[in-house]
């Protein structure tokens, strides 16, 4: 099994930054494509960002595009999502997730769907302030 654990999210001004952390244990995920997620109040979980096993392929959502950056370190089995330039609107609770179907095999596509992924964690808080 693998477990998934978020962090760095927080209360931020709108222009301001902050980085996610998605660390692992169980299992190593270095082997997984990862991705990112986030549930405003009120609305659905929606995709953020994905990552391949090897860091190599990307893909964000047009809303973050330019502005976030997911990046891997699969030393330290953990994945991360910088956000730049936050928005109000960019409130939300962000989570990582892990598609081990996707793998050294099969990296592409990268999974985009909730019902792709395989692990979640358990979210973190970003409130970006007006």
């Amino acid at each position: 099994q693998v477990q998934l654990v978020e962090s760095g999210g927080g209360l931020v001004q709108a222009g301001g930054s902050l980085r996610l952390s998605c660390a692992a244990s169980g299992r190593t995920v270095s082997t997984y494509a990862m991705g990112w997620f986030r549930q405003a109040p009120g609305k659905v979980r929606e995709f953020v960002a994905a990552i391949s096993w090897s860091g190599r392929s990307t893909y964000y959502a047009d809303s973050v595009k330019g502005r976030f950056t997911i990046s891997r370190d699969n030393a330290k089995n953990t994945v991360y999502l910088q956000m730049n330039s936050l928005k109000p609107e960019d409130t939300a609770v962000y989570y990582c997730a892990a598609d081990r179907n996707r793998d050294t095999v099969v990296a592409l596509p990268l999974p985009l769907q909730i019902w792709e992924y395989d692990y979640w964690g358990q979210g973190t808080q970003v409130t970006v302030s007006s």
